[in-house]
């Protein structure tokens, strides 16, 4: 029986017989839950899509996915510092709970780990403790009495939402929370404090992210190499590179490390001084999307005053980042987010390049 450490590197070359070894793995549920997880993984990487597994194997698409990328943060645990306990634990049971931690960075996922393990959270819990986890880690500056520990980021999202709330018994749920995930003294100040200040702060709703779906067909303009202009020899037409576009949104990349995407002509962006382009997952934006789906955004880099109706891209861990800001930041914002774009639907590809089908 083929078997694969966590923190070991699949294998490059799948064979027939590794394959089967794998299947029959699964199938057996031989191992454990971390064990399926790099299997489901190898054999998606050499070609078994979600179905051929789920046929072969029992496992339906939605737990592969589940304990592949539950897999893939437990293997983060170890190097991101985590405590054997909770490394052992982990290795047996809690595939649902480590997958809800998969947005933070390894020494996020490491210390929010140890958090579940220590008070037992379930998978919805987590969810919403990886949240606070992430939206506090986007501070560029810690809020007054609370330190970077996982246990305080979740004390400061229950005080915030308790000075927000007016419902008594609601409010007192959030502190008697706050003060229960609390790690250090100041933290646990700050939510005791609720308890003789009754003031509540009204909530500013983030304002919408501007989403735009490309739906019409001459939205989707397709990118050509200009060869020159007349007159032109044969060597000029030759020296034009193979065009292939890639992703949803045809992206297309030349020798070197140029690429290009077509846009359509919205206003917004015409009147961009200097726009770019980036490529994410619906799932990295700040708030929560139903559908995780790959998405274009495109930033002016030239527009960096602050306004409290608009996103920015900011520097977060020397890593770009999207963020909204109630008030000025402190913090140096890079470009004002113009649009975000979600690729066409299209629900069959070869369809749309018969154009007798089309018109009839």
């Amino acid at each position: 029986m083929t078997n694969f450490s966590p923190n070991a590197p699949l294998p490059e070359n799948l064979t027939d017989e590794i394959a089967q070894e794998l299947l029959l793995q699964l199938r057996q549920k031989q191992g454990n839950w971390v064990e399926w997880g790099i299997a489901i993984a190898q054999l998606q990487k050499g070609g078994y899509n979600s179905q051929a597994i789920f046929e072969a194997t029992g496992f339906e698409p939605i737990q592969q996915n589940q304990v592949m990328v539950g897999a893939q943060v437990y293997s983060s645990l170890e190097k991101g510092g985590a405590p054997e306990a909770v490394i052992n634990h982990y290795q047996q049971r809690g595939s649902d709970v480590l997958y809800e931690l998969r947005l933070l960075t390894q020494e996020e996922r490491a210390a929010a780990a140890e958090l579940t393990y220590q008070y037992k959270i379930d998978c919805d819990e987590a969810r919403d403790i990886a949240k606070a986890i992430k939206e506090f880690s986007r501070f560029p500056n810690l809020p007054q009495g609370f330190s970077t520990h996982p246990g305080d980021a979740v004390a400061y999202q229950c005080w915030k939402l308790a000075r927000q709330n007016s419902d008594l018994q609601e409010r007192s749920r959030l502190i008697a929370k706050g003060l229960k995930f609390a790690h250090t003294e100041t933290a646990r100040k700050q939510v005791e404090q609720l308890l003789v200040d009754f003031t509540v702060v009204p909530k500013r709703p983030a304002p919408t992210l501007p989403f735009y779906r490309v739906d019409a067909e001459e939205e989707m303009p397709r990118l050509l190499p200009v060869v020159g202009e007349l007159p032109l020899t044969p060597d000029d037409l030759k020296r034009v590179p193979l065009l292939e576009e890639e992703g949803p949104f045809r992206m297309v990349k030349f020798a070197g490390e140029q690429a290009w995407v077509p846009v359509p002509g919205w206003r917004v962006v015409l009147a961009a001084e200097d726009p770019v382009v980036i490529l994410c997952h619906s799932s990295n934006l700040p708030t929560m999307q139903v559908m995780s789906e790959q998405v274009m955004v495109v930033v002016d880099r030239s527009d960096r005053k602050w306004n409290a109706t608009s996103y920015f891209i900011v520097e977060n861990s020397g890593k770009l980042d999207i963020q909204w800001f109630e008030s000025s930041p402190d913090v140096s914002l890079l470009g004002r987010v113009l649009v975000i774009a979600r690729p066409k639907k299209i629900i069959d590809e070869e369809l749309n390049k018969d154009s007798w089908q089309i018109e009839e």
